[in-house]
């Protein structure tokens, strides 16, 4: 009997300013399931809401982000 484990899958990972442009991507690779923990350094970046993009497989994800210095 074959098991259905999650399989390695493309991740893309990217941040886009409130206007929709895209910042910077913060990961594009292939990656085994798990949790994993990424650094992204806003020094550079005015406070104000930012849009950050998960996508792996069939799943999507887009959540607000709000930058305070």
């Amino acid at each position: 009997m074959k098991e259905n484990f999650p399989s390695l899958q493309s991740v893309e990972l990217k941040n886009y300013d409130v206007l929709g442009r895209e910042i910077k991507p913060l990961v594009n690779e292939k990656q085994n399931p798990g949790n994993y923990t990424v650094q992204f350094d806003v020094s550079q970046y005015s406070s104000g809401i930012y849009f950050y993009r998960l996508q792996s497989g069939d799943y999507v994800e887009t959540k607000k982000l709000i930058l305070l210095k």
